[in-house]
Order: C-alpha cells, then structure tokens, then sequence
C-alpha cells in the first residue's frame, strides 16, 4: 500500500546555507516542524549549483519513511539574488555562470534601471530603480551577454525550474525588485518593451502550484514523482509565514543580514522598500546590509555566546558604531556609498561585542521608524526569527531601545514557512 502524500517540504535557500522542513498538512497555524536539518553551502554562495547540491545533500538525510510522504515542496530564495541561464536551466560558461547576489549594487546601472522602471506604459516601481535592485543587477549581466537566448531567474525560481524540468515560471515576490508590479499585474514603467524582455519569467503567485516534480530532480531527492512543486517567496516573507505575526506585530529575521518585516493596510513604494502582496495582505519591509554576518567578521559563534553573558546591558558602550560588512547600505537608507564605521575597537572584546549590537539595534529602530513614516502601522510587539534570536542580551538591548515587547522565536525559520505553504497547497489546483 502505498503511504499517503501528506507532508509539506519546506527550502530555505539563506544567506550563508540552506535549511529544510517537513510539517504535516492540516496542523496548527504554526507548528515546529517534524523533521528539519541544516547545512552551509557545499560551494560559493555564487554558484547556484552550490544551490542544488546542498539540496540533493539535505533531502537524503531526512529519513526514507518520511520523504515517501512528501506531497509538496516550496522554495524560498535570498531577494534579489539573480543569474543568467540557457532556457534549459544550463549555466552560461565563465564567470556569468555566476549569480550576482542580493547585496551586490550596480550604481553604474541605477539611471537606465530608474529610466527603465519610470518610462513607459506602466507604473513606477521604485524597489527596480534602486542602484540594489534586481534590475540594475539584470542590466549588468546583460551587458556581458553573449548574443544567445537565455532567461534571467532569481535564486529561488531557477531552483524551482530544476524541480520542475522546466523554467518558464518565476514567482512575484522573488521579482519585485527587477520590476514586477503586483498592484498592476505586469512589469513597472518599459521593461516588458526592452528588446531583453524576452528573458523576463511568467509570473505566478506565491502558493500557486507550478506543476509536478520531474522525473529527474525525484530520483536525485528522494521524493515520489507526483510530488506537487509550489511556488514559493522570498526568504524573510517565508520568516513571518512561520512566525504568524498578527496585523501590529513586526518581525525581525536576525541572520546575516537584518530584515524588518509586518503587515501593512495599503502598499508602499519608496526607494529600499520591499512590498508584496502575501497571503491576501500587504507585507512591507526592507533588509539592511548589517546583521550577524558582521559579527562573525569578529568573532566565532562560541565567543558571541560567551561574550554576550558579559555585557551589562544597563550601562550603554558608549561608541556609535554603523556595523556594515562593507561600503553600501540598502534599508533604512538606500545608499551605495555608505561607509561602516568599525572603529574605535576597545581593549574589552565584550564592550566591542555591545558596541556591534547596539550598532545593529539603531539600525533596526531607524528601520521600524522608516517604516512608519512611510505609512506603515506602529508595531506592537516584534518577533524575532533567526540565528540571533537565540542572543537574550541582543533581545534585552533592542526591547529597551524600541519600547515594545520583543520575543524570541529562535525555533521558528523560513523552511517551516515554506513548509506550511507546501502543506497547505497539497489540495489546491495547479496553475494553469
């Protein structure tokens, strides 16, 4: 007898690795999951068959009874993460064979990306006239081209077309910053009108089902070949699906990078700004450059733990540090030619260490602050999500800087989220 398909695979393709998670279907809102296990990428972030092995690797890990029962698998990417590619899904030779990925500008390309965005048919995107857009990143690539065709495809839509055998689709959230409009349902300004437009994807929502799983990419994983492929979201969307924030609560992913994310009752478009239509409503927010990544720049994880139990978060560093991993920053500012300021270092690496997070707890205030003035409702509360979700001195430093109630959900990630979508589509009909 065969076992019945009632398990959602959740993918989180993250800044430094991937993580997956299986959560049985008509469960709880937010369930732990089942199984889950994580990994850094097998190769360089860059290569996205870096992507594919590490989830080839992951999947024969969970056990065979389990992945018998896989009825449905989503993927969520890093946002603006994006790469040429054959329209077979192959990798152009060379260095284009390479993404570029989210955090990389292109300000040589920002005044064609903001032409692009602006002038035409349609309206305005401001996330694709960013010099940190995708769009800018798509003409940089383009201009390296060879005279081929080929498919431009964000992280987590080209890992889709590998499950698929297939890379026609891209998903909405994924590609809202090389310019597609939710609002309108079609790209900003004149970029469908480029002679390149032809590399664009077909866009589908999040939570739509693409198609099966090819016969291919079930044999690699492990999976039963009538395993429904659902299309997923970017990574810190797929954060607050696990966290089941409310309409007032706000959430913080603490990874590499430092993403704010919460409900909004309309869209907003500004510079930095993401803004995606999710699950029926308004999702807001932006990623800053800084996050925990700069904190490894420094020290090891046994030390951030170790160091962390020595500040005394009653008695501020006194240094105001901006704690970039380099020069450009995206959100609250969108501003390429940021520089970080790391400096003065004090002999006490635990008065540093205070000095770095309350750096990152400025950040995230100035974030929250943004957000409102765009338009976005005060947060009442924040859930936090992520590696740093498991640092009490962080949650007391930021708790006290913003003046809510801050709750850690180090438990919760963006593989269960994508988990709960896959899960839940198991019934839906696929897209046609």
């Amino acid at each position: 007898m065969l076992p019945e398909l009632d398990l959602g695979l959740g993918v989180d393709l993250g800044s430094s690795g991937l993580r997956i998670a299986l959560v049985p279907a008509r469960s709880e809102a937010c369930p732990e999951p089942l199984w889950q296990q994580s990994s850094p990428y097998p190769g360089p972030f860059e290569d996205p068959l870096s992507w594919r092995q590490g989830l080839i690797a992951l999947c024969q890990q969970v056990p065979v009874e389990l992945r018998h029962r896989v009825g449905a698998i989503a993927i969520d990417g890093t946002s603006g993460t994006l790469l040429l590619c054959r329209p077979d899904g192959g990798l152009v030779e060379g260095a284009l064979g390479q993404a570029l990925p989210y955090h990389q500008s292109c300000p040589e390309q920002q005044a064609v990306a903001e032409q692009l965005a602006s002038l035409g048919p349609n309206p305005v995107s401001s996330a694709a006239a960013s010099a940190s857009g995708s769009l800018a990143r798509a003409l940089q690539l383009l201009a390296q081209a060879p005279s081929e065709p080929l498919l431009l495809r964000h992280q987590a839509d080209w890992l889709m077309g590998w499950l698929l055998g297939a890379w026609r689709w891209g998903e909405a959230t994924n590609n809202l910053k090389l310019g597609w409009l939710q609002t309108a349902g079609s790209w900003a300004g004149s970029i469908a009108q480029q002679p390149w437009s032809t590399a664009l994807p077909e866009i589908i929502d999040c939570g739509s089902i693409a198609g099966e799983l090819s016969s291919s990419a079930a044999t690699a994983l492990g999976l039963p070949p009538g395993c429904q492929v659902v299309a997923g979201c970017t990574d810190a969307s797929a954060a607050v699906l696990a966290a089941g924030a409310g309409a007032n609560d706000g959430v913080a992913v603490l990874g590499t990078t430092l993403v704010l994310k919460q409900w909004a009752p309309q869209p907003i478009n500004a510079p930095g700004i993401s803004c995606q239509r999710l699950a029926g409503r308004w999702l807001v927010g932006g990623a800053s450059n800084a996050g925990g990544g700069v904190l490894r720049q420094f020290f090891s994880d046994e030390q951030l733990v170790e160091l962390s139990r020595q500040i005394n978060v009653e008695r501020p560093s006194g240094l105001a540090l901006r704690p970039l991993p380099g020069v450009g920053e995206r959100f609250p500012l969108d501003d390429p030619s940021l520089e970080p300021i790391l400096e003065p270092r004090p002999v006490s690496d635990a008065l540093y260490l205070q000095a770095l997070l309350e750096g990152l707890v400025c950040i995230e205030a100035a974030g929250w602050q943004r957000l409102q003035q765009l338009g976005a409702p005060a947060v009442h509360r924040v859930i936090s999500l992520g590696g740093g979700a498991s640092n009490p001195q962080w949650r007391a430093l930021r708790q006290r800087a913003l003046g809510v109630p801050v709750l850690n959900r180090a438990q919760l990630n963006a593989a269960s989220g994508m988990a709960r979508l896959a899960a839940d589509a198991l019934h839906g009909p696929p897209h046609g």
